[in-house]
């Protein structure tokens, strides 16, 4: 058979949204491979902390307790004994009980936030978030097409009420912010809460930095505060509180977790069966294993000092190499340092393709608004570097400022 030389076709579009999105978080996963290169952009854990060893006997016994169940397509909702440790700790942390019905097992806490989108958003409907917003989620709700208004944590900003009674959610990252490593006070939690009560909609909690707690205590989530107010029956509250793994012990697990009120997590499961069918019983099997056995007591401790270290030495090589140009806060936990420009001339999108040719990256700021108009700050990480390669990166962020400066018309560095 031949077939006659044709003019090439052009083939459908990809859908509308695509052209919305950015790549910024392929392009930090992949610098930060590159041995030339220092990566201060990623929210990556630090590599060397990883406990292989323990992964690798725990992997063992998971094999020993659940044979070819921990190899097979497993339950949508996730290893049911996987389930109810959660549901355990979370009724610790709550005083009140929470059961398997109450969660959800995901591959990371991003398939959560990607099932939410699924489950709730059409195109249109209104996000309350908090601001700056984690890329993440603004990607994954991307596809859906919604609106957002910004998160007044005061809860008395003109039109909030009324924003959350439009709104299908409130997306909140109490602890540790990402991007801003913010930890907000209870008081404003518990003032949220009430707001969200009175208007009838979802607040969805994520909380993936909660081990991180660098100094001092983060106090209990806004799920746990609720739910010991609210002790007796099944859990039927409008927080959504979603989980990981990734942060405490290693990303490569992909376990993470959605705990809500039971019709919730059922719609929620509902989504996840076209999605992936099920999640990987092989590494909720060795999750089970790690936490059972009590490593992560132990493990949290050693990563915490690591990152205390290393969020320091970033403050204060900054404090020598960048405080004429940009303020920031101490964050009290987490992984990020948001630094903000003193001056509006300084827009860390230009900045940007100056410090990829310093070999440093870091993410600017506009990807964490959905409208791309926040240009004035940046997000560094400290866990992923040793503080001496920290300290390098910050130095070529100078170098990088002061030409991006020294390059403006007009301008001297």
């Amino acid at each position: 058979m031949s077939f006659q030389k044709q003019s090439p076709k052009a083939r459908p579009a990809f859908a509308r949204w695509m052209s919305s999105g950015n790549d910024i978080t392929q392009q930090f996963l992949s610098i930060g491979g590159r041995p030339d290169m220092v990566s201060l952009a990623g929210g990556l854990p630090a590599a060397e902390l990883y406990p292989v060893a323990e992964i690798a006997q725990a992997s063992e016994r998971a094999l020993a307790r659940f044979g070819s169940v921990a190899l097979e397509y497993g339950p949508c909702e996730g290893l049911p004994a996987l389930r109810e440790a959660i549901a355990a700790r979370i009724s610790a942390s709550a005083g009140r009980r929470f059961g398997p019905e109450n969660v959800l097992l995901t591959t990371g806490a991003m398939q959560g936030l990607d099932l939410l989108g699924k489950a709730l958003i059409d195109p249109g409907d209104l996000i309350v978030a908090q601001f700056p917003t984690y890329l993440g989620a603004l990607d994954a709700w991307r596809p859906r097409q919604p609106r957002y208004e910004k998160l007044d944590w005061s809860c008395e900003g003109q039109g909030f009420e009324a924003a959350l009674r439009q709104a299908k959610f409130v997306y909140a990252v109490p602890n540790y912010s990402n991007p801003t490593g913010v930890l907000v006070p209870q008081q404003q939690r518990a003032a949220l809460l009430d707001k969200v009560l009175a208007a009838g909609t979802w607040l969805v909690e994520d909380d993936p930095y909660l081990p991180l707690q660098l100094d001092g205590e983060a106090g209990p989530s806004i799920l746990a505060a609720h739910a010991a107010s609210h002790p007796e029956g099944p859990y039927d509250g409008p927080v959504v509180y979603l989980g990981t793994l990734s942060k405490s012990l290693v990303p490569g697990l992909r376990v993470g977790w959605v705990v809500a009120e039971a019709g919730m997590i059922a719609t929620l499961a509902l989504a996840k069966q076209s999605t992936d069918l099920s999640s990987s019983m092989l590494t909720q099997a060795v999750a089970l294993e790690l936490i059972e056995g009590g490593f992560k007591a132990g493990h949290i401790p050693q990563i915490v000092a690591t990152y205390r270290d290393r969020r320091d030495a970033l403050c204060a090589a900054a404090s020598q190499h960048l405080a004429e140009w940009f303020s920031w806060e101490i964050p009290p936990g987490g992984m990020f340092v948001w630094m903000k420009a003193r001056s509006p001339e300084i827009d860390t999108n230009a900045l940007y393709a100056f410090a990829l040719e310093e070999k440093v990256a870091f993410v600017p700021s506009s990807v964490f608004d959905p409208d791309g108009g926040l240009t004035d700050a940046m997000r560094v990480n400290f866990t992923r570097s040793s503080p001496e390669v920290i300290v390098e990166g910050v130095r070529r962020l100078e170098r990088a400022v002061r030409r991006y400066l020294a390059a403006r018309p007009g301008r001297a560095a």
